[in-house]
């Protein structure tokens, strides 16, 4: 008997339809820090045209995605790769038509968002999206009470985490000829900020 997609993965739908704007049509996406495997298992089942490959550092998330995988994956779900985002030199890839890192930016050093788009410009086709899903800080809008009260709680577990400022994102972007192509509103405070390549908006 199968189990029931866990309420993670049940409440994607918002990210699914802005996913449905950004992706591409055909090729992989590639999944940084997917975690449990919920939400991979969630987007595969939804775009079946799309080869989806999860990754995560941790070996106790990779043997979670695997046993969602074996369980009741699609076709198009690929097995789980060891991948730190910090460390984009070795990421166990050599191509991507699409990058997507949910819930990542604010529970990492600073490092692995560095390495992130670095691993972006190395690996992912011209066209490709990079698309960040998170609570994030922005100049012009008032953060949320729940938004700084998770900040606070995130610094007291690592000093190293943390909401992060758009800004600072959107700078190490273009450092790697990323810009911010949009800019989604999400449930719970959340945003989805999608980069494309500068060449590939025609700059």
């Amino acid at each position: 008997m199968k189990r029931h997609a866990p309420a993670a993965a049940r409440n994607s739908g918002p990210i699914a339809d802005v996913l449905a704007q950004e992706l591409p049509e055909s090729g992989t996406v590639l999944e940084i820090a997917s975690g449990s495997g919920e939400h991979a298992l969630f987007f595969a089942e939804r775009f079946p045209g799309l080869a989806w490959q999860p990754s995560d550092p941790d070996p106790d998330a990779l043997a979670s995605i695997a046993a969602w995988r074996d369980e009741q994956g699609p076709a198009n779900l690929r097995p789980p790769l060891p991948l730190d985002a910090r460390k984009p030199d070795a990421w166990p890839v050599t191509r991507a038509d699409a990058l997507l890192c949910i819930n990542m930016v604010h529970i990492s050093e600073w490092e692995a968002t560095v390495g992130l788009f670095r691993g972006c410009a190395k690996f992912l086709a011209e066209q490709a999206p990079v698309i960040l899903y998170g609570p994030y800080l922005e100049a012009d809008v008032e953060t949320a009470p729940s938004n700084l009260a998770f900040d606070r709680s995130l610094k007291d577990r690592n000093p190293a985490w943390g909401l992060r400022k758009v800004a600072d994102v959107d700078s190490v972007a273009a450092e790697f000829d990323y810009e911010r192509a949009n800019r989604y509103e999400m449930p719970a405070n959340n945003l989805t900020l999608v980069y494309r390549r500068n060449s590939a908006n025609g700059l």
